[in-house]
């Protein structure tokens, strides 16, 4: 840690994802923090967000859902770091919704059976990473650079928008994947669609649609010439890489992308020398071992 420099310490909600499909964002999280000496403590008695289901059928679940675990958030040190773009999404919303409206949060105190605490900050690891670690730090606690690797840096649609609540970046021109791409050593691609939708709201009950909307995105950074995309969110993960076996098959061969889909934290960590066997690769559909061990990074 540099000299001077306060130890940073979270409170951690990995969310339901990153404990089942997406176990490898979070092991890679929690080794990226290791490496950086940053505290990580998991809230107790966590349970599901709600996520998108929830707010589709019903508000007043939803907001109570998150204020639940905001309350339970509350009982742990430091600001409540989260890694999944829909979990980060859905907290920053209730306490959004729940600061503006009165009327609100009394139905969801009443649900809760207690105070809404909403005043904790809800970070997510792009944010923790970019702006309170730091960019100047990151680089200099980089030991294996990531030279060489061109990332095609993919928001998709939680991340950013709508531009009053996540407050984490632009929402039309984000830069904060690029800036910690660069400061790991590696070079962000020009594409054109790292803030398009992937479907993964889909992923169920129009399968199709998913396989579409991947499609476009995968052939988007396979033009822009990028090794691989770099995401933030499990779902968007889930599609663009446990899907591309499938599209490939409905491209009858025409195209097949064998794009290896990375979490922040999976490359944040390699660059910061974690071992590769230790980040979770050996879960993805998509092996990124071979193309890692071609650019020398193995």
């Amino acid at each position: 840690m540099t000299a001077g420099k306060k130890r940073l310490n979270y409170s951690y909600y990995p969310g339901c994802s990153l404990h089942a499909s997406g176990r490898e964002y979070d092991i890679s999280t929690r080794a990226l923090f290791k490496a950086l000496n940053m505290g990580l403590k998991e809230v107790p008695d966590w349970f599901c967000c709600g996520a998108t289901p929830a707010h589709n059928v019903d508000e007043l679940l939803s907001l109570s859902l998150c204020a639940k675990n905001l309350v339970l958030a509350d009982e742990v040190e430091g600001d409540l770091a989260v890694a999944c773009a829909a979990c980060f999404s859905r907290l920053k919303t209730a306490q959004h919704h729940l600061k503006e409206d009165d009327g609100k949060r009394r139905q969801v105190e009443k649900a809760i059976d207690g105070p809404a605490k909403i005043d904790k900050p809800v970070k997510h690891i792009l944010e923790i990473l970019a702006k309170e670690y730091g960019l100047a730090r990151l680089e200099e606690s980089v030991k294996k650079p990531l030279s060489g690797l061109k990332v095609a840096c993919y928001y998709g649609c939680l991340l950013t928008r709508p531009p009053e609540v996540p407050e984490l970046d632009d929402c039309e021109d984000p830069r904060i994947m690029e800036d910690i791409l660069r400061a790991l050593g590696a070079e962000p691609v020009q594409w054109s669609h790292r803030m398009e939708c992937c479907g993964a709201n889909f992923t169920l009950s129009r399968p199709g649609v998913v396989l579409k909307l991947s499609d476009a995105i995968l052939n988007s950074a396979r033009l822009a010439e990028a090794d691989c995309i770099m995401v933030a969110c499990p779902l968007c993960h889930g599609n663009l890489d446990i899907r591309q076996q499938k599209i490939d098959s409905r491209n009858k061969g025409e195209e097949n992308y064998d794009t290896p889909i990375f979490y922040v934290t999976q490359l944040a960590a390699l660059a910061m020398g974690v071992a590769s066997d230790s980040l979770g690769f050996e879960s993805v559909c998509v092996d990124p071992k071979p193309m890692l061990k071609g650019k020398g990074l193995l």
